[in-house]
């Protein structure tokens, strides 16, 4: 009798504990209940090798920018020290080159070393580009139509230059400054019955209507992104470098080719996970393809991945894109924390925790999670109605711990989400 009453005493205990299983099950409910959403949770022990919980962890979520975790995997296996930026060889007086996707040619949110610039520069040859290496499509498959006109959803390319758009600022209320200044010629002057400044690039082309509005914003700045073609592609590379750059029209026999290499991959890695850069994403899977096929096509690189390396993940991923701007993707929070977990046991604990945004730090988690130290080192995703976040939580008690926290279709503002996000993840890092 007295063994079953000291039973009962551990089992309330255990009931009463901060964060007991009965606990958050109840949080859950009442959150899904409340934003009217779907959440799927999983917190996991690398150490021990042990899930502590799961709620809905077996299931498919739309992930958003989650997508990069995959295509981080995707280039820490394939990828070397350094991004390869053109592939070329030397015929007679002439010096033919490809792209191989690299996204920092001339990108000003990255690093950039002027490598590939000073080589196309520095050539005593005529330079022909040939873009016969690029079989997929500009905008990725499940991608929102009418997202084209915004920066974040740039045109993937074999050889991006600007980040495959061009900025415009409004310095003064004299006029607006387009750089590179190529660009200025698709530029056409609209009434404007809205107050704020905008443009419209039409579907399809380059031409950009600049809506002026009633307000003028001193210093204000867009990025646009154009449409590119292997035409435009040399028409702007011969504008920048000042020389005349010639399209083959023709397959290239490519014999005695060579890689020139540019900026350190990781320069690349820490802007697509910290500022969840979508351009960035997009373009090192394709890289990935062409590292294995010389193609560059981005289905390649993920079914090479999938195959030889994700094989083992508790689901199979629904997967389509590099960025996660297709809501055809499709994770599982306990894949999501498996992909984490190869991750931490692949790479360098602070070669890894660097590339990630940081709680009240860096990154997406700037504004978030303030604590000192941070306890919170992850990648968000977010698309309308979809909000997820996973990663490391480093515990009050100096446990390193992996989640996932995916929540989907609710209707309220995103704001509340994370705010929940945050009080659970708080909760978690006090209580383990």
């Amino acid at each position: 009798m007295k063994h079953i009453f000291y039973f009962f005493i551990i089992a309330v205990l255990a009931g009463c504990s901060p964060l007991s299983r009965q606990k958050l099950n109840k949080n859950f409910t009442e959150t899904e209940r409340k934003f009217q959403d779907h959440i799927g949770f999983v917190l996991y022990d690398p150490a021990k090798k042990e899930t502590l919980y799961t709620y809905n962890g077996e299931k498919y979520f739309t992930p958003a920018s989650n997508t990069k975790i995959f295509t981080l995997f995707s280039s820490l296996v394939l990828l070397g020290d350094s991004i390869p930026a053109l592939n070329y060889m030397i015929k007679g007086d002439s010096l033919i080159f490809s792209g191989t996707g690299d996204p920092s040619f001339l990108y000003d949110q990255v690093y950039n070393n002027n490598r590939t610039l000073s080589f196309l520069r520095g050539t005593t040859k005529e330079l022909y580009y040939s873009g016969d290496n690029f079989y997929t499509s500009s905008l990725g498959p499940g991608w929102a139509w009418s997202d084209y006109n915004y920066a974040y959803s740039a045109e993937r390319s074999p050889l991006p230059i600007y980040g495959n758009t061009y900025k415009v600022t409004q310095p003064t209320s004299a006029g607006i400054r387009v750089t590179p200044t190529y660009f200025k010629k698709y530029f056409w002057l609209a009434d404007s019955i809205e107050r704020a400044s905008s443009f419209v690039r039409e579907v399809g082309s380059n031409r950009t209507d600049y809506f002026p509005g009633k307000l003028i914003g001193n210093g204000r700045e867009w990025y646009i992104p154009f449409k590119s073609n292997a035409l435009l592609v040399t028409d702007l590379l011969a504008d920048t470098l000042k020389r005349p750059v010639y399209l083959l029209n023709r397959p290239v026999e490519w014999k005695e080719r060579k890689t020139l290499y540019s900026v350190p991959v990781d320069s690349v890695y820490k802007v697509m996970m910290r500022q969840s850069d979508n351009f960035l994403a997009e373009q090192l899977l394709l890289i990935c393809s062409a590292v294995i096929s010389d193609t560059l096509q981005q289905e390649i690189a993920i079914k090479h991945i999938t195959k030889k390396h994700l094989f083992d993940l508790p689901d199979s991923p629904v997967w389509v894109d590099g960025s996660g701007l297709s809501r055809y993707n499709l994770f599982t929070p306990r894949s999501v924390v498996a992909l984490w977990d190869k991750l931490y046991t692949k790479v360098d604990r602070e070669r890894l925790f660097s590339l990630l945004a940081i709680g009240g730090k860096s990154g997406t988690l700037k504004n978030g999670y303030q604590h000192e130290p941070p306890y919170v080192y992850g990648k968000t995703g977010t698309l309308r109605n979809n909000h997820s976040l996973s990663g490391y939580l480093v515990t009050k008690k100096g446990r390193t711990l992996i989640f996932s926290y995916m929540s989907n279709n609710y209707t309220v503002p995103v704001a509340d989400v994370r705010n929940e996000m945050e009080r659970l993840l708080k909760q978690i890092y006090d209580n383990y």
